[in-house]
């Protein structure tokens, strides 16, 4: 899924998804401030689950293309 794609995503029935890992982020407040609004244009979707798609985003962009393809690709493996 691309990040243009999200809202589209967002605007969809959530799905229920396992998570397994937890992390501990720190965001510039400006960023901060950009995730909450999300939240709030996207009632269904909590700040946790913007930033859980957002990642997922980013990561499946940086395995389908540019240089980081071929290692990262080798990792899900």
């Amino acid at each position: 899924m691309k990040v243009t794609d999200l809202p589209q995503h967002w605007e969809e029935e959530k799905k229920a998804m396992e998570r397994t890992q937890e992390y501990n982020l720190r965001l510039p407040l400006e960023d901060a401030a950009r995730i909450a609004a999300l939240a709030e244009l996207y009632p269904d979707r909590s700040e946790s689950d913007i930033l859980n798609d957002m990642v997922a985003a980013a990561l499946d962009d940086l395995i389908s293309k540019g240089p980081l393809k071929d290692r990262l690709a080798d990792k899900n493996k």
